[in-house]
């Protein structure tokens, strides 16, 4: 055995213990609790967690430099490794359910997308309930970074690793001189606003259990719920508030919290041309859809047409997911727009997940340049972002980015309507899943339970696509990948 490969081998096993921890928490709730789902957590936990545990303790003495190559195997396989492994608990407490679905449930869970093929959530146990938001909580920084953060024992190149899964167009910055340090400072970061989250909603008037839990994953737009009426159980323009403040925090650059969190100040906000452009979407969209709402008589009322508006278009912009009143029974193009608004997402580094804020800054750009050049073919337009000159070569990387995944979101649409569904569903679920997005239209407006075991799987893959950008996962079909 190479020692690339013992190397490899020696992350994986410690990745499968870490995915397997994460039960652990649900587990300790379900014996304070006596919940009858004390054992599928102990059972889908424990061998796991002892079999990644043997693996890198066979191999902990091996030591490799990462190479590029390698950082697409490795963020790829922890991905697929989570997925599965912490698919079995789900598989185990609720016997109706399929490994397939599982597999899907989880794979939502980790890649912060939402969809759920569960239903009756009110009635689940609370420690399954705790285990989806914990999913949502450890996708929404990134499986890779937080093996990054606390396994520095990996020491196998974890810049490799950080850029392979964070997102945006650049990726080559870091906060702090050490990558396991940067990765540490934006899970402190992370954490930090997860408990003012939840402060928030229980001040606000939601209990222990679901400030907490809804605080997980609205910090990481993602969009699980402990109820199946989301945040109409509450129906109260309070909390949706919150909720809408810190969806936006969660769509902003994680390192730009940081940095107003070390230099206690805000003034870089303004300064970002990136962060001007995703609250000036926000803004022009909530205003519209408030307008659309309001004139169409679908809600009575300004006030009430602005709440609704606000809501589901920060939910949709940021990716969250979040229902109050829904959405699909809208009027005219707004059940399609709430669903074209998260190919657009929010910012790079962010937790929200689509194109992101600064590619289609750049493509925009781009595209008003070609124009431009077609009358003044003698001219020389540049793309700038904040006033500064962006290379040729970023420029060209996210036109080819956005270009591919328009081609894979087609490709997953003729899929999906190959296996028989209609097309607003195929459409609004191939779009939701790339963009982990969670809710879609047509016959997945409340759940994915109509999908068969083939686009099941698939959408788990899109899923995976979307929160890892597609280059990540796609590379490996190039042949040229696997030649030395």
């Amino acid at each position: 055995m190479s020692t690339r490969a013992k190397a490899i081998a020696r992350v994986f096993g410690a990745v499968t213990a870490l995915s397997s921890m994460i039960t652990l928490p649900s587990l300790a709730l379900a014996l304070l609790w006596g919940e009858p789902t004390a054992l599928p957590f102990a059972e889908a936990g424990l061998p796991p967690m002892l079999a990644g545990a043997l693996l890198w303790f066979m191999f902990r003495h091996s030591r490799y430099e990462l190479r590029v190559r390698d950082g697409f195997v490795v963020t790829a396989g922890i991905w697929i490794i989570a997925s599965l492994v912490t698919a079995v608990p789900f598989y185990l407490a609720l016997p109706q359910l399929s490994y397939t679905d599982a597999v899907f449930e989880a794979t939502s869970g980790l890649t912060t997308t939402g969809a759920t093929v569960l239903t009756g959530l009110d009635a689940l146990p609370r420690s399954l309930l705790f285990f989806r938001s914990s999913l949502n909580f450890f996708g929404g920084m990134g499986i890779v970074i937080l093996a990054v953060a606390v396994l520095p024992m990996l020491k196998i190149g974890g810049m490799h690793l950080f850029k392979t899964e964070i997102t945006g167009p650049v990726k080559d910055n870091k906060l702090t001189p050490r990558i396991a340090e940067t990765a540490r400072t934006l899970w402190v970061v992370y954490i930090g606003l997860n408990l003012l989250c939840a402060l928030a909603y229980w001040a606000a008037g939601m209990d222990w259990f679901d400030a907490v839990n809804h605080a997980m994953t609205t910090v990481a737009t993602a969009g699980f719920s402990t109820h199946d009426a989301s945040f109409g159980y509450w129906d109260s323009a309070l909390i949706e508030g919150i909720a809408i403040a810190f969806m936006l925090l969660g769509g902003i650059s994680f390192s730009m919290h940081w940095y107003a969190w070390r230099a206690a100040t805000v003034s870089h906000y303004q300064a970002s041309s990136e962060f001007r452009a995703y609250i000036a979407i926000a803004v022009t969209f909530v205003l519209l859809v408030t307008g659309y709402l309001w004139l169409s008589g679908e809600v009575t009322g300004f006030d009430q047409s602005l709440r609704h508006a606000a809501f589901q278009t920060v939910s949709h912009l940021t990716t969250t997911g979040y229902a109050s009143t829904g959405f699909s029974h809208w009027p005219g193009m707004l059940p399609v727009l709430m669903v074209m608004l998260a190919f657009i997402g929010g910012c790079s580094s962010s937790t929200a997940g689509g194109i992101k804020v600064a590619r289609v800054q750049l493509v925009i750009q781009q595209g008003l340049r070609e124009l431009k050049q077609l009358v003044h073919p003698k001219a020389q337009y540049l793309v700038t972002m904040g006033g500064k000159r962006v290379s040729e070569s970023v420029v060209i990387s996210v036109a080819g980015f956005c270009a591919l995944y328009i081609t894979v979101y087609v490709v997953l649409v003729l899929l999906l309507s190959a296996d028989g569904l209609d097309l607003p569903t195929a459409f609004s679920a191939a779009a939701s899943c790339l963009n982990n997005l969670g809710p879609g239209l047509g016959q997945v407006t409340l759940h994915y339970q109509v999908l068969s075991d083939f686009s099941t799987w698939l959408m788990s893959f899109a899923m995976l696509l979307g929160r890892l950008e597609i280059f990540t996962v796609l590379v490996f079909f190039m042949p040229s990948f696997w030649q030395e």
